[in-house]
């Protein structure tokens, strides 16, 4: 599928100065914002539920703020976030059947985008409590690329992804717990970043699966995202991790300087056949190669993952099965989920106690690298996005292995709870986007922001929207 360049759509730093100079109004914004989500909701399927009242309301507040001088970083600004976030007024239904009661408050991300003037237009697709790679299911149907409609735009937050990429929002916020920011933000050519752990609020979902899942935002520039992380940014009081603050907006417009680039070609094991797909390897490769040319030196390594699964597996089904466990109805949920949930209850005493304090040490090992290079680059996934309807039928077994094969390259950092950061890596020649990874050691958003935004500036990715879009 060809790609069109005569079009991008307004992205959320644009709207955000749009607004600040008086050049449009943040009721028009959000009324074509919902124009264009109804309107795509038939093929593109982004989101679970609008909240199209309170978002016009909201925004004829934020006018009226606007016209009396106020100013915020996102004073008006459409958004999107998760269906795994609490909206006050709206059910968390994390992609599930069933009659969830509306969340009483806003989760604290949300009362954060809030307070930065953002205008929560509604809450975007899941899969069934973010386990998999792809956007479907029996509670809202499947979710699609907008690049290609008979592809999936990944998961656990394809809806998030599908509607940046479709031009639906500027910009969204997703979770990742085993790459579901970076996997969607690879197959819908977008940036995509998981933050350091604690970084961007879970709460009222404290130390969300065990500690591996953030949350963090997709868009389609490197300032947008920075933008929005840095209006997202900041922990509840009742949480346990309180990372330093970070100012990613400005990490956006700084040079990174010369770096050590390791290149990472090789996913830790998964116990599955997982090759790389030659036109993945290409695009990584070319990344690398301008990397170097950019000034950097590139060397291949290799980090020392060890079993770093015998970490992630016992976190993984224990948060499945905690939010399993709160569902009012559990029988409507998938047998792949109920699967996991026995296994997570099975693994939830010793073996969880064992997979958490394994961390240092994986810390200790992993980070090793680090003391000769300064970023990491390696693959988000190891295949492109898959058709809709590819892990339909599938034992729960069998969806882990088919999606570890696909996906071998992003959990490892939630297990370690560092950044990273999905870049558009190019197009295959069929036209289905494949992405990148910057991954780096705990803390180094800034870094791994600038680089970014170095090659971003080089390659000019954005310039590139699905044709529908354009």
């Amino acid at each position: 599928m060809p790609t069109d360049t005569t079009a991008t759509p307004p992205g959320l730093t644009e709207q955000a100065r749009s607004l600040a100079e008086g050049h449009t109004t943040s009721a028009d914004l959000v009324r074509a914002c919902l124009e264009r989500i109804e309107a795509a909701q038939p093929t593109v399927n982004a989101f679970r539920c609008t909240r199209a009242e309170e978002a016009l309301a909201e925004a004829e507040d934020a006018d009226r703020r606007l016209l009396a001088g106020e100013r915020l970083p996102l004073l008006g600004v459409p958004v999107a976030v998760k269906d795994d976030t609490d909206v006050a007024g709206l059910p968390t239904r994390f992609g599930c059947r069933g009659d969830i009661p509306p969340a009483t408050a806003d989760g604290e991300a949300v009362r954060r985008l809030k307070a930065a003037g953002a205008v929560v237009v509604g809450k975007t697709n899941s899969c069934e409590l973010g386990q998999w790679a792809f956007t479907e299911g029996p509670a809202f149907g499947a979710t699609r690329n907008p690049w290609n409609l008979g592809h999936t735009p990944g998961g656990s937050s394809g809806g998030s992804a599908a509607a940046v990429a479709a031009g639906l929002v500027p910009a969204a916020l997703g979770s990742d717990g085993a790459g579901s920011i970076r996997i969607p933000a690879a197959w819908t050519h977008l940036v995509g970043i998981k933050p350091q752990r604690g970084r961007v609020s879970v709460h009222p979902y404290t130390d969300c699966f065990e500690g591996l899942t953030v949350n963090g935002p997709l868009a389609r520039t490197v300032a947008d995202a920075a933008l929005l992380l840095d209006a997202a940014a900041g922990p509840h009081q009742d949480e346990r991790h309180h990372p330093a603050p970070v100012d990613a907006s400005a990490a956006a417009r700084r040079d990174p300087g010369r770096l050590r680039i390791a290149l990472a070609l090789r996913p830790p094991f998964t116990a599955t056949r997982a090759p790389l797909h030659p036109d993945i390897r290409r695009a990584v490769t070319a990344l690398a190669e301008t990397l170097a040319r950019l000034g950097h030196t590139v060397t291949e390594a290799r980090p020392r993952y060890g079993l770093i699964g015998l970490g992630f597996l016992p976190r993984a089904t224990a948060g499945i099965a905690a939010y399993a466990d709160r569902h009012p109805d559990p029988a409507v949920l998938d047998p792949r989920t109920l699967g996991a949930t026995r296994t997570g209850h099975r693994l939830a005493g010793r073996a969880l106690r064992s997979a958490r304090a394994r961390e240092a040490a994986q810390h200790a090992r992993v980070g090793a690298l680090f003391r000769h290079h300064d970023v990491i680059l390696a693959p988000t996934t190891a295949a492109p996005p898959p058709r809709i309807g590819a892990f339909d039928r599938l034992s729960g077994w069998r969806t882990d292995l088919t999606m570890a094969a696909a996906c071998p390259y992003a959990w490892p950092w939630n297990v370690l709870g560092w950044p990273a950061v999905n870049i558009p890596a190019g197009l295959t020649p069929d036209g289905l986007p494949i992405g990148a990874q910057l991954l780096g050691p705990a803390a180094t958003e800034p870094r791994l922001i600038s680089l970014a935004a170095q090659l971003e500036a080089d390659l000019r990715w954005h310039d590139h929207v699905p044709p529908a879009v354009a």
